[in-house]
């Protein structure tokens, strides 16, 4: 039943991506769509219900504005830090536990986090992620934890959790 849910999905992204109802696109399309199932099925989302959650949606589309918003905030930040005569930087490794279960809850907050300028994800061991910040305002934990993924956290559990 997954795989075949992968497959449709697939080969609808396909016939979106491509346009084209002619029969040798229909045919390479179930095809690659196929391969793909076959031989990445497993790394999929593992629970397919949850793709079937409009909530979900509606809250990535929240979230993409919340990133947008995060993003513009940290170009005009670093751009302040560059252009600064004194270049006002701190930089340094913090640490913060997340609430974040599910892999790809984390990997998407990672990825955000690293996306946005200013923050990289180093490293997650456990429940921590490990973040280098070009100016760092707080050793505490929770406060830095708030301050870097905060907003982003909370947007991230209501669409993959």
């Amino acid at each position: 039943m997954r795989k075949l849910v992968q497959w449709i999905l697939l080969f609808l992204l396909w016939l979106v991506l491509t346009f084209n109802l002619a029969l040798p696109n229909l045919i390479v399309g179930a095809a690659a769509s196929l391969l793909t199932v076959l031989i990445f099925g497993r790394y999929f989302v593992s629970n397919v219900k949850k793709i079937f959650q409009p909530r979900r949606y509606l809250w990535f589309f929240v979230y993409s504005f919340i990133f947008l918003w995060a993003c513009i905030k940290a170009n005009v930040d670093v751009a302040y830090r560059v252009l600064h005569p004194k270049m006002p930087i701190r930089p340094g490794i913090v640490k913060f536990k997340t609430v974040l279960k599910s892999e790809m809850a984390r990997t998407m907050l990672a990825n955000s986090i690293t996306m946005t300028p200013g923050t990289i994800t180093v490293d997650i061991i456990g429940d921590y992620f490990y973040i280098h910040w070009i100016y760092v305002r707080t050793q505490n934990p929770e406060e830095a934890g708030q301050e870097i993924a905060g907003s982003f956290e909370k947007y991230i559990q209501r669409i993959f959790e």
